[in-house]
């Protein structure tokens, strides 16, 4: 019961009555009740102020913050913090921030209004009546910020100091009133692409110093970039039809930024790009073709020089490039770290199009051939990407017209060793095993080492399921062959193999691997210095292998994680870090298996002892942590299920500062809480589940059950998860908000029999959760999507125990699925049931009564669970037909059973009015049957055709 006290009066009772432990503790009680019940219910109308973390940096020298605050429907922010001066500075419609590498100037991108964009996208505006992106150049030492309207693009140099090059958009009208650098409307809200520039549009470049305050302008630019140390910035430009065809405004030029001096590279109008420097900025590459426009299967060529150029480049006449082979246009070269070798991508002329065909006079059809490589669908699906496959060459440049090949139709991928200074490289070739990828999920591939100066081959390991990875310094090849649960290393100079974990009992490979396929590695977590040792994951801790195998392994980790089940990974802090070094302390990420709290260690490599804890909590974030270049500020965010993730600063991770405050109005609505349980299976298995309470939990009270689950979802104990409309799984907020308790077993599966495995897990844990007196177990409903929703449709086929069920996208049918198509990918799903997801472990024809065992439709029969099915017509994982085949069984007979389909809608719905609607539906269809709420109309009348767009059946009947 309530109180009707005031929380002031309420107050003041219990401080009169303090000398009486008991009142005061009725009071305060009282209290507590009074509060919680000011809270309200979160509701369908609250998703769009829910706010997330985008993106979030610190600048080089650790003094400023930037991160981003996302909003689910509408405009974004961008915030810049000074670490320093505690300065907060946001900007509405940021996007895209990136700081100067001398730490003075963070530029960014700001965006139209969402609601002008939304309009574009309904065909209610053109793209030209709204404004164009802008950028804003802010001063980190006056905090003074310059924006600019109307930028198609800009570019800073990665190590250039304050240099910014940007393309201006050509002004075609003029400015909507809601210019995008003065508008002050506060009601907007994150912008989303606004469609695809015209492709090539000559615009005017503007090159600034932003210290020294220098500016130059260059017109008619289509493509541009910086070298890494910002000293030179090259650019392309092209002929627009009333310009004369003077030499001296049209071809590449190249700009030293000291000075802005400007010198021609090429005088010929043509199609100029893939810029590229070596380090120092003293060699320049591209591509380019100056063939017609028009045509549509141009020839590339290299272009190369030193800078600065002594005359201009003409195109290089490769020796060694086949007949019918060009320079690819769709791969930069890249020059080695020592600037020696340059690598470019080279492909064979595609076949042109015979233009003079009449459509109408030619069958389009698609050919299948059991010998394909590839099945039909999946070609289609990759045709444009294969039109872009290029094939990796280099050119030593002591012969700059020299060029010898690594890779072909037959070896199609080739890794460059040691940023291209090695004599060698790793070849790839999956020819072998592509035919059989439609059934068989394991990557094997042959493996090679290539000599770069003369392109010879020497086989490393043939048919290899497992990782592989070269050493920084390029000495060594790792690799684990998960057939063997063995990782190797090959050392390239002595071609000499040395077997690293051989004599240890630890299992390097997935210890919990339920499916009927090879194990995966848990990885390489870094390479120390000069390739000395590789450092390695099992389960739990970490393990240090000397590549030369001269010494025994090490456990870095002292084996203290097993022994705790913490697991432990390296903190990659900085992505140009290649090397750690064994005598300098590092971080650990850590997680901890059994309470699912998470946090840091440290430890040193060499001493190979019992980590240091250095943070570990509920709290810590699961994003990754990253550090400031040149400072010892570490930035990373913190959350749990109660609290929203927020954006944190700190040297030592105990004093730290907090950025971000987002989500200040959760405070007014009701929350909950997670709680971990455990239980015994039917088959006497240890099991583990989430169950989710209301902020307000009252152990005497009777609450409705959703039990949502998919494999395994204990780790996310500790995860926020922001109101939203749903995808077709559950808010598990919104529905504990809403006084629903809210169950998600883990579940472990029994190969060939991923249905009894569900029943289980999932039934059982339902069991286990009845006895207590707060469950009421005449009230609990099911909920799955895709996988999950496959287990759904098998549950209410074998037990009568649940109320409601709600399945998204699910395989009914294992006989009709095993030979469909996963139409997002083109892929054959043959793989899925015999070795991933499904787990059968056998084809069709091999054990048929698995497949009717594990198909739901051939049980429908047995169901009297009422049930919502939501399946898309373009739904790219799992055909839509399976949804169709088990509603037309139940509706054949007569069961209670609907079925949503949102046209043109994919596997998990995309788009927003879509989630919005099946929330409203799923909340209405869980409270009719688990609280006796009245029904909608959709779910007692239905909507007929003639009504679609016109009523959707949301009102509720007046009476159950």
């Amino acid at each position: 019961m309530k109180s009707k006290l005031s929380a002031k009066r309420l107050k003041n009772y219990a401080s009169e009555l303090l000398t009486n432990k008991a009142v005061y503790a009725a009071a305060i009680a009282m209290l507590a009740t009074n509060v919680d019940a000011q809270k309200k219910p979160l509701d369908l109308t609250v998703f769009d102020e829910w706010q997330s973390i985008g993106m979030k940096e610190l600048s080089n020298n650790g003094n400023w913050v930037a991160y981003q605050v996302n909003a689910q429907e509408g405009d974004n922010t961008l915030n810049f913090f000074g670490l320093k001066t505690d300065k907060n500075l946001n900007f509405h419609r940021g996007e895209q921030s990136v700081f100067t590498s001398d730490s003075k100037f963070a530029i960014f991108k700001i965006r139209p209004f969402y609601k002008d964009l939304k309009l574009v996208r309904i065909k209610k505006k053109k793209e030209n009546e709204i404004a164009k992106d802008s950028i804003g150049i802010l001063n980190l030492v006056t905090n003074k910020v310059e924006k600019l309207p109307n930028i198609k693009s800009f570019k800073t140099p990665q190590k250039g100091g304050s240099l910014l090059a940007y393309l201006l958009e050509k002004e075609e009208v003029k400015k909507d009133k809601s210019d995008s650098t003065k508008s002050k409307d506060k009601s907007a809200k994150p912008a989303k692409s606004s469609g695809k520039d015209k492709k090539d549009v000559p615009l005017e470049l503007v090159l600034r110093n932003l210290t020294s305050g220098q500016k130059k302008s260059f017109k008619n630019v289509v493509n541009y970039d910086f070298s890494e140390n910002g000293k030179q910035l090259i650019y392309s430009t092209k002929q627009e039809k009333k310009d004369s065809l003077d030499k001296n405004k049209y071809g590449v030029f190249l700009v030293n930024t000291a000075t802005f001096a400007q010198k021609q590279l090429v005088d010929t109008i043509g199609d100029f790009k893939q810029f590229t420097f070596d380090e120092l900025a003293n060699k320049v590459a591209f591509v380019g073709t100056t063939d017609d426009e028009k045509k549509e299967n141009k020839s590339y060529y290299l272009y190369y020089s030193s800078v600065p150029a002594q005359k201009e480049i003409q195109k290089s006449e490769l020796v060694g490039l086949k007949k019918d082979w060009f320079v690819s246009e769709n791969r930069q070269p890249k020059f080695s770290k020592d600037g020696k070798s340059l690598f470019i991508g080279i492909a064979p002329k595609l076949e042109e199009k015979d233009t003079t065909l009449i459509a109408e006079d030619h069958a389009k059809v698609d050919v299948w051939s059991y010998k394909d490589d590839f099945i039909q669908p999946q070609q289609l699906k990759n045709a444009e990407r294969e039109k872009k496959r290029s094939y990796l060459a280099v050119i030593n440049l002591d012969q700059p017209q020299q060029l010898v090949q690594l890779a072909d139709e037959n070896l199609n991928m080739v890794d460059v060793l040691n940023e291209g200074n090695s004599t060698y490289a790793l070849g790839i070739s999956d020819n072998l095993y592509r035919l059989s990828s439609s059934w068989d999920s394991t990557r094997r591939r042959d493996y090679y080492i290539i000599n770069t100066k003369t392109g010879q081959k020497e086989l490393l390991v043939k048919g290899l399921a497992g990782n592989v990875e070269t050493s920084p310094n390029g000495k060594f090849v790792v690799y684990f062959n998960e057939e063997t649960g063995i990782w190797s290393s090959y050392n390239i100079e002595t071609k000499e193999t040395k077997v690293l974990n051989k004599k240890l009992k630890v299992n390097f490979a997935d210890e919990e691997n339920d499916s009927p396929t090879l194990a995966g590695a848990y990885g390489i977590a870094y390479f120390t210095t000069n390739d000395e040792t590789v450092l390695i994951r099992d389960r739990y801790d970490i393990w240090e292998f000397d590549l030369a195998g001269n010494r025994k392994p090490e456990n870095v980790t002292d084996g203290f994680g097993r022994k705790n089940k913490i697991s432990f990974d390296i903190n990659k802090l900085n992505d140009d870090v290649k090397t750690i070094n064994r005598e300098t302390p590092i971080y650990l990420s850590a997680f901890n298996n059994g309470n699912k709290q998470s946090g840091v260690y440290q430890t040193i490599i060499s001493k190979a002892k019992k980590p240091q804890e250095i943070v570990m909590s509920d709290t810590w974030g699961s994003q990754k942590m990253t550090k400031a270049l040149n400072a010892d500020e570490f930035i990373y965010t913190k959350e749990s299920f109660q609290n929203s993730p927020d954006v944190y600063v700190s040297t030592n991770f105990k004093d730290e500062k907090k950025i971000s405050a987002i989500n200040p109005q959760q405070k007014d609505y009701s929350w909950g809480k997670g709680e971990l349980v455990t239980w015994k299976t039917y088959s006497g298995k240890d099991a583990t589940g989430v169950v989710y309470k209301p902020e307000n939990f009252d152990p005497n009270k009777k609450y409705p059950v959703i039990v949502y689950f998919y494999e395994k979802l204990s780790d996310n104990l500790n995860r926020y998860q922001a109101p939203a409309p749903t995808p077709s799984r559950i808010n598990h907020t919104y529905f504990v908000s809403n006084d629903y308790i809210v169950f998600t077993p883990d579940i472990s599966y029994t190969i060939g029999h991923p249905g009894k495995s569900a029943e289980d897990y999932i039934n059982s844990g339902v069991e286990a959760l009845k006895k207590n007196n707060w469950i009421n177990g005449s009230k609990i409903a099911i909920q799955g999507q895709s996988w999950g929703g496959y287990q759904v449709a098998h549950l209410i086929t074998t037990t009568n125990m649940y109320a409601a069920a709600w399945t998204g996208a699910p395989v009914v049918n294992m006989t009709s699925a095993y030979g469909g198509i996963r139409w997002g990918t083109g892929m054959s799903r043959q793989f899925q049931y015999e070795q991933t997801q499904s787990r059968i472990g056998k084809t069709l024809w091999e054990a048929p009564e698995l497949y009717i065992e594990n198909s739901p439709l051939f049980n429908m029969p047995n169901v009297k669970t009422p049930v919502v099915i939501m399946h898309n017509d373009e739904d790219g994982a799992v055909p839509w037909y399976q949804g169709i085949e088990m509603f037309m069984a139940l509706r054949r007979l007569g069961k209670p059973a609907w079925m949503l389909n949102y046209n043109g809608d994919d596997h998990n719905l995309v788009k927003r009015a879509n989630k919005n609607d099946i929330q409203q539906r799923q909340q209405q269809f869980f409270d009719y049957y688990l609280k006796d709420k009245p029904a909608p109309k959709w779910l007692t009348e239905g909507v007929p055709a003639i009504s679609k767009g016109i009523d959707w059946g949301f009102d509720l009947e007046e009476t159950k």
